[in-house]
C-alpha cells in the first residue's frame, strides 16, 4: 500500500509537470476571446495546431463563464479558476470530473493580453491505468509472499517441533511400557535440546534407582534367607519334639531357644537397617528433624554402650567438644556401628581407640584389617569381606554410616593405618562451640 501511494504521488506530480509543459495555441484562443465568440476551434485549425495527449482546453473569463477551445467535454469551473482569470492567482491546479464521469487533472493559467484564463486538462485515466497495473503486480507479489511465508513457516514449525514429537513419543513409550532405557538424540543447544538432555538424565536416574532397588530387594532376600532358614530348622526341631513326645535334653533345648532368640535379634537388626537405608536422602515430611548435636556426647554414649556389653575389649576415648547439625538418633546409630565393627574384628582382649579432634572421629582397632583391594567396597550395601562372612551382621552397618555422614554434609572413610588393624574416619562439619540456630529451625 505504501508503494502504491508513493507511485501514485509521483505519477500525479509527473502529470502536473506535463500540463505545465504543454504549449497552448494562444493566438487561436485569443482570437476567439477578442471576437466574443466561444466555440470550439474548427477541425482544420485543430489539425494545424499540435495538441499533445489530446488535451482538453477551455477558456474562463472573469465572470466564471467558460467555453471550449479543444476537446469535447466541458469541465466545471472552480473559484480558483475565476481568481486566476481575475488576476488574483498565478495558477490553479486541481482535479475535476467531466459530465461523462471521467476524471481530469486541470491546470489554469492567465491568458496574456486578455481578461481571461485558459484551463488545460488531461484525463487521470492514464495515471489510473498505471496504478491499476502496479496494484495487480503488487497484489500478486504480496500473495506470493504470503504463500511463501506460510509455507516456510509450516516447514520451520515442523522442523522445530520434530524434537518435541520425538520427546513426546519417548514419554508415551515410557508411560506405556515402563522402559527406562529410552534415549533421545540431542542436537544443538536450544531449549528443546536442554529438555531432551534433562529427560535422558531423568530416565537414566530412574533406571539406576530401579536397578538399585532390585539389587536391594535381591540382597535383602538373600540376607533374610539365612536367619529364616535357621529359625525354621530350630522351630521344626522343637515342634517335632513336642509332637513325638520325645523331649530334647535340657542343654539342647536351651541351646535351641538361645539360637532362636539370637536369630530373632539378628532379623530385627537387619529389618531396622533396611528401614534406615530405604529412607530417601532428602528427609520427607514427618521424618525426625535435624537438630544441633554434641558429637562428643554422642560418641561418649556409644562408647558406654559398647563397654556395657562386656565383650572383653578395652575401649579408650579422647573426645574434644564438637557440635554438628544432624539427626540425633541416626548419628548415634552410625557411631555405634563404627564401634561395633571395630569390636567385632578386634582379637580377644584387644583394644579399640576412639578419638574426636577437630570434627574428625577416628575409631582404631588392631584386628586383621581390610585387604587393600576390598577398601572401595566396604560402604556398599550387604558387602562383606571373605574373612567376615562367617561373623554375625547384615553387611549394612557401614552403609548406614556413609549415608548418615552424607546427610550431615560430611564423609566416611575406612583405611589401613600403619601398625595393622583398621581405622574408620568420620568427618562432619561443625564447630567446637554450639552453632546458632538458623532462622525457622525451631518452627521446623
Amino acid at each position: 500500500m505504501v508503494a502504491w501511494l508513493l507511485v501514485r504521488a509521483e505519477l500525479m506530480t509527473s502529470l502536473d509537470d506535463a500540463l505545465r509543459d504543454n504549449r497552448v495555441p494562444g493566438q487561436v484562443v485569443i482570437r476567439q476571446v477578442e471576437s466574443g465568440q466561444c466555440r470550439a476551434v474548427p477541425a482544420k485549425e485543430r489539425q494545424a495546431v499540435p495538441n499533445p495527449f489530446d488535451s482538453t482546453v477551455q477558456i474562463v473569463d472573469a465572470n466564471g463563464t467558460s467555453c471550449m477551445a479543444f476537446g469535447n467535454q466541458p469541465l466545471p469551473v472552480t473559484d480558483a479558476d475565476v481568481e486566476v482569470a481575475q488576476g488574483q492567482r498565478s495558477e490553479s491546479i486541481h482535479s475535476a470530473r467531466a459530465d461523462d464521469g471521467e476524471d481530469y487533472r486541470v491546470l489554469t493559467r492567465p491568458l496574456e493580453g486578455t481578461a481571461a484564463a485558459v484551463s488545460v486538462a488531461r484525463p487521470i485515466s492514464e495515471v489510473d491505468r498505471s496504478l491499476d497495473t502496479l496494484a495487480l503486480v503488487l497484489g500478486l507479489v504480496a500473495a506470493a509472499g504470503v504463500l511463501g511465508a506460510a509455507g516456510a513457516g509450516v516447514a520451520l514449525a515442523r522442523a522445530g517441533l520434530r524434537p518435541v514429537d520425538r520427546l513426546t513419543g519417548a514419554v508415551e513409550h515410557v508411560a506405556r511400557t515402563e522402559d527406562l532405557t529410552v534415549h533421545i538424540p540431542v542436537e544443538g543447544d536450544d531449549e528443546i535440546a536442554r529438555l531432551s538432555r534433562s529427560f535422558n538424565s531423568m530416565t537414566a536416574s530412574l533406571a539406576s534407582s530401579r536397578e538399585l532397588q532390585q539389587q536391594l530387594i535381591a540382597d535383602a532376600g538373600h540376607e533374610l534367607r539365612t536367619p529364616l532358614t535357621s529359625l525354621r530348622t530350630n522351630i521344626d526341631l522343637l515342634v517335632r519334639s513336642e509332637e513325638t513326645g520325645r523331649e530334647l535334653p535340657p542343654a539342647d533345648r536351651t541351646a535351641l531357644l538361645a539360637s532362636v532368640k539370637a536369630q530373632m535379634a539378628e532379623l530385627g537388626v537387619l529389618i531396622g537397617d533396611l528401614q534406615e537405608l530405604s529412607r530417601p536422602d532428602a528427609a520427607p515430611a514427618g521424618s525426625p528433624p535435624v537438630a544441633l548435636v554434641a558429637l562428643h556426647d554422642t560418641a561418649e554414649r556409644a562408647v558406654e554402650r559398647v563397654r556395657l556389653r562386656g565383650s572383653g575389649i578395652t575401649v579408650t576415648a579422647r573426645l574434644d567438644p564438637w557440635y554438628v547439625r544432624a539427626e540425633p538418633a541416626a548419628l548415634e546409630r552410625a557411631v555405634v556401628n563404627l564401634l561395633d565393627n571395630a569390636v567385632k574384628f578386634s582379637p580377644p582382649g584387644g583394644a579399640v581407640d576412639v578419638k574426636l579432634e577437630g570434627g574428625t572421629l577416628r575409631v582404631r582397632d588392631w584386628g586383621p584389617g581390610v585387604a587393600e583391594e576390598d577398601l572401595p567396597y566396604v560402604f556398599d550395601r550387604f558387602w562383606r569381606s571373605p574373612t567376615a562372612r562367617s561373623l554375625p551382621g547384615s553387611g549394612l552397618g557401614l552403609s548406614i554410616v556413609a549415608r548418615t555422614a552424607r546427610q550431615a554434609g560430611g564423609e566416611a572413610e575406612l583405611r589401613r593405618p600403619e601398625g595393622g588393624g583398621t581405622e574408620a574416619v568420620l568427618r562432619l562439619p561443625g564447630a567446637p562451640e554450639p552453632l546458632p540456630e538458623p532462622p525457622g529451625a525451631s518452627d521446623a
